[in-house]
């Protein structure tokens, strides 16, 4: 079953995370079917970038975001609608 989920990156007590669609399956930061957006928590104010056409081609299709990526997809739709 594939999986929505975060990919740790970046350095030492510094993490960058990519929002990528996975074999469950596979460990956390393995090969990835596709990279669908970045997080990085340590910027201020954060930064979060989804590429929402391909987060909803792939739910549609059966993927499942986990419970962290759920609430940033609701925190980018909530700052979408702020800013327009």
């Amino acid at each position: 079953m594939l999986t929505i989920r975060l990919a740790r990156f970046g350095m030492k007590k510094k993490p960058t995370y990519r929002v990528v669609v996975i074999d469950s399956r596979n460990p956390r930061d393995g090969k990835a079917v596709e990279v669908v957006g970045n997080y990085n928590p340590v910027a201020q104010p954060n930064e979060l970038n989804l590429n929402r056409e391909r987060i909803d081609y792939w739910v549609s299709n059966g993927a499942q975001p986990s419970d962290t990526v759920k609430r940033l997809i609701k925190k980018h739709a909530e700052e979408a609608v702020a800013t327009a």
